[in-house]
Order: C-alpha cells, then sequence, then structure tokens
C-alpha cells in the first residue's frame, strides 16, 4: 500500500486585480476583479513505504505546493491525497506527529539557543516520554555525529552544522515519512556529500519514506531510485533515476587543477573548453565514454592537485526532456 496517494491535486490561486490610476483604485474597491494562477495542474503520484523519491523541477514548477498540500499546511482547490492513511488537510494535527519536515531556506531551531534546547522543546511539543526522548536524542545524535556542537548557540555553527540539525530536529519523533525541501542548498562540497550519507542512512537504517527535492543533480543522482519531474504544475516525466542518469544527466564539466606543470594533454572523446600549464577544463559525454574511462586516461598523464565535477543544471534537464518525443520516458516509471 502506498504511504502517499495522490489523485489529480489541484492548486489554483485567487489574487485581485485592478487598473492603474485613481479610476481604478475605486473600482478595486467596490467591484474586485480577479486574476487564476494554477500552480499544481491535477497531478497523480503514488509512493511506497522505504521509498527515496526525487520530485524535481525548475523555481515555480509547483514543487513546494505539492509539499504544502501534502503536509497540510494548503488545501486543495480539487483532487484527493493520503498520506499514511489521512487526508493532510483535514488531519494536520494527527498527521504532524507521523512526518516530518525539512525546509532549506526556514530553520525549525531557535537561532540564539543551542539545537540541544530546540530538541527538548521539540520532544514536549511530540508529547515524547522522558526516558524514550533520552534515547532517541542518543541514537540521533549519534547518527548524525551531533557531540561537537550540540550546546553551540544555532547562530554559530555553519550551514551544514545547522542542516545536520535540522534534519536531526525532524526526525525526533520518528516519523514514517520525511519531506526534505532543498536540503543541500547552498552547502559546499563537502558538506553536501555528508549530508547525502545522513538522509541514505536515514532511509536504510529506519526504513523512513523520503519525498525529496532539490536542484542539485548530484543529489538525485547519489541518493534516489526514481525521480519525478513537474513544471508548470503538471508532471512530464516519473522514471527511474538510472533512466534519467542514461538520458538526461549525461554531460559533466569536469575541472582539474594540475598538481605540477602540464603544457600538453591529449583527451580522447572529450571537448576542451580550456587548457593551461596550471589546469584544464573539458565538457564529457557519458553515453560515448564513461567518466572512468576519462579519469583513468587523464591521470595517466597528470598529476591533479584538484579536481571538480559539474552537473548540468535543473532547467537544462527539463529542456532536454520538453525536447524529447512527447510521451516519451512515459513508460520508464521506476520498478
Amino acid at each position: 500500500m502506498a504511504v502517499i496517494d495522490v489523485k489529480d491535486l489541484q492548486k489554483v490561486y485567487r489574487t485581485k486585480t485592478k487598473e492603474p490610476g485613481l479610476r481604478g483604485s475605486m473600482q478595486a474597491l467596490l467591484r474586485p476583479s480577479y486574476s487564476e494562477v494554477t500552480a499544481v495542474k491535477g497531478i497523480s503520484l503514488a509512493v511506497e513505504k522505504g521509498e527515496l523519491l526525487a520530485f524535481i523541477g525548475p523555481n515555480g514548477a509547483g514543487k513546494s505546493t505539492t509539499i504544502k498540500m501534502l503536509t497540510g499546511i494548503l488545501t486543495p482547490t480539487a483532487g484527493t491525497a493520503q498520506v499514511l492513511g489521512l487526508v493532510p488537510w483535514e488531519a494536520r494535527r494527527q498527521l504532524a506527529y507521523k512526518i516530518g519536515s525539512v525546509f532549506g531556506q526556514k530553520s525549525q531551531l531557535w537561532y540564539h539557543l543551542p539545537a540541544l534546547d530546540s530538541f527538548r522543546l521539540l520532544g514536549s511539543i511530540y508529547e515524547i516520554d522522558g526516558g524514550e526522548f533520552a534515547k532517541r536524542l542518543a541514537q540521533v545524535v549519534e547518527l548524525f555525529e551531533l557531540e561537537e556542537f550540540i550546546k553551540t548557540p544555532v547562530r554559530k555553527l555553519s550551514l551544514g552544522q545547522r542542516m545536520r540539525c535540522e534534519i536531526a530536529a525532524s526526525i525526533l519523533h520518528r516519523p514514517q515519512v520525511i519531506f526534505l525541501d532543498e536540503p543541500t542548498i547552498g552547502l559546499d562540497v563537502v558538506a553536501k556529500l555528508k549530508i547525502r550519507e545522513l538522509i541514505k542512512r536515514l532511509n536504510e537504517e529506519e526504513q523512513t519514506t523520503i519525498f525529496l527535492t532539490s536542484h542539485d543533480a548530484g543529489d538525485i543522482e547519489q541518493l534516489c531510485k526514481r525521480v519525478i519531474v513537474i513544471n508548470y504544475g503538471e508532471i512530464i516525466l516519473d522514471a527511474s533515476t538510472s533512466y534519467l542518469r542514461h538520458n538526461y544527466l549525461t554531460t559533466k564539466i569536469v575541472n582539474v587543477k594540475f598538481a605540477s606543470p602540464c603544457p600538453e594533454l591529449k583527451l580522447s572523446g572529450v571537448e576542451i573548453l580550456k587548457h593551461t600549464e596550471k589546469g584544464v577544463k573539458f565538457r564529457a559525454d557519458t553515453r560515448s565514454r564513461s567518466m572512468e574511462d576519462v579519469l583513468t586516461e587523464l591521470f595517466s598523464q597528470v598529476d591533479a592537485a584538484d579536481i571538480s565535477v559539474e552537473e548540468p543544471a535543473m532547467e537544462v534537464i527539463i529542456r532536454d526532456i520538453y525536447a524529447r518525443p512527447a510521451g516519451e520516458g512515459e513508460q520508464h516509471a521506476a520498478g
């Protein structure tokens, strides 16, 4: 049975409009007119227990609106949804004890207090028994490696440390489903890797169903087995991550800084974008040659002091999906 079941979910916002000038202001006051913006256009989806799903799309695609409906913050204009057997907007309080949520740009921690104080407050809010809370807190601290900074005011933590505390706070009450909205936004490479590792462990060790949104293709490729792409409020692709990887996540931009000067470099099957004695930048297409082969050839010629691999931007992925014939990929649902 699906833990999230959505059918024809729609959200339309109504906003007042008015003509410029005094006459327009009077008309808006006496006889207001409205315009409608459809944020979500009748989407349907199902998420199974223990699944780690990527729900992606560009800004304004309808991702956050969908999450707000699934967590009960918003009431839809039409359609139905159940999360863990509950209708979110009708049983928001009851559902809150069973789900967790993290919004990358909105904190649930008290800014001037240590994360530990916020954890204790949340334990009281979720009515967790004292003994059970102490046991759960110890588990979370160990899982997310928080011991060194759990008593430090949140304002003094790095962004990566704060995000670890945010996710930890969201699972204190052992939620069966957790919604992660841009959990790696603004993080450096090392912090992103740590957060991804923790999300994966949470999914595997506690069988938590995770509904993840992200603009970072690396989050999707390294964490999820299934991806749903939404744009303009409509689902345009529901497929396995391997399908997305082989068809859309094929272009990589590689930056390499040499440990010692290398005036000449020959790499087959790639496009050299920039080459100096100190480093090289090139574009590789994994459909024609694997990154493992490219890097093996690269390391046979140079000593690398630093290397980074850039994924295609989400906007580019969406553009490529639209460029495919209508309906292509629809049959490649995860499974």
